[in-house]
C-alpha cells in the first residue's frame, strides 16, 4: 500500500466502518504541528542528515511507533514538513493575475528562506532512489500546487488578463523553477527582488499577444 504525505495512518486519523461512522482514535492536529515544528528546528540546527524519526519522537515526547505508523521513514517525514510549510494551494484568488502569482512565489520565498532550504537537496537525492516517495511527492506536493496555479491562469484568461494559447506547463516551470534551481545548486540567493522579477517576467509572457 502506498504511503501518503497528506493522510494520517488509521491509528492517528481514526478509521471508519461500512456505515461511515468514525471508529478508533481521531487524528490529533496538535501532534502534526509539534512534529513539523520539531523537524524544522532540527533542520535549522543540523540540516537534513540530523533528522530521524526516532529523534523527532523524542523531541515531541511521543511514542516512536505512533510516528512510524504515519511516517514510515525520515524521507516521508521531511516531505510532509515541506508540504505543511509550502501549502498545497499557493495561488490564492486575489482578483488579479499579478496578485495570484505574487501569492504563489510568496509561499516559495517563505519556505526556502528558512530551514527547508537545507532539506530539499537531501530529499531530492532520496527521491532518486525511492520511486514510491518520488511519485507521492509529485502527486501530493507538486501536482497539487501546479493545479492551484493552473486555476489562477484560467481565472486570468476569463478576466482577459492573460492571452489564450499559452504553453501553461512551461509557464509554471518559469514561475517556480528558479526557486528550486537556486536551492539545489546554491549559485544565487533567493530574495524578494528575485521573486518580484520572476512574477514580472511571467506576466510579460502571459500578456504578450
Amino acid at each position: 500500500m502506498r504511503s501518503s504525505l497528506l493522510h494520517a495512518g488509521p491509528a492517528l486519523r481514526g478509521s471508519t466502518d461500512k456505515t461511515g461512522n468514525s471508529r478508533g482514535r481521531p487524528r490529533n492536529p496538535r501532534i502534526d504541528r509539534e512534529v513539523v515544528a520539531a523537524v524544522l528546528s532540527t533542520l535549522r540546527k543540523g540540516g537534513y542528515s540530523a533528522v530521524t524519526v526516532d529523534g523527532i519522537a523524542r523531541k515531541v515526547k511521543r511514542a516512536r511507533t505512533s510516528l512510524y505508523r504515519r511516517w514510515p521513514s525520515k524521507r516521508h517525514l521531511v516531505a510532509y514538513t515541506v508540504l505543511s510549510e509550502m501549502g498545497a494551494s499557493p495561488a490564492a484568488d486575489t482578483g488579479t493575475l499579478r496578485g495570484d502569482l505574487q501569492a504563489t512565489v510568496g509561499t516559495l520565498l517563505r519556505a526556502f528562506s528558512g530551514p527547508l532550504r537545507q532539506a530539499l537537496p537531501g530529499l531530492v537525492a532520496d527521491m532518486a532512489h525511492d520511486v514510491e516517495l518520488a511519485e507521492t511527492f509529485r502527486r501530493e506536493v507538486l501536482d497539487a500546487r501546479r493545479g492551484s496555479m493552473r486555476a489562477a491562469f484560467a481565472r486570468a484568461q476569463a478576466r482577459g488578463e492573460a492571452r489564450g494559447g499559452l504553453e501553461l506547463e512551461s509557464l509554471l516551470d518559469m514561475l517556480t523553477g528558479p526557486f528550486y534551481h537556486r536551492v539545489l545548486f546554491g549559485h544565487a540567493p533567493i530574495s524578494r527582488r528575485m521573486a518580484a522579477d520572476v512574477v514580472e517576467y511571467v506576466l510579460r509572457v502571459a500578456r504578450r499577444g
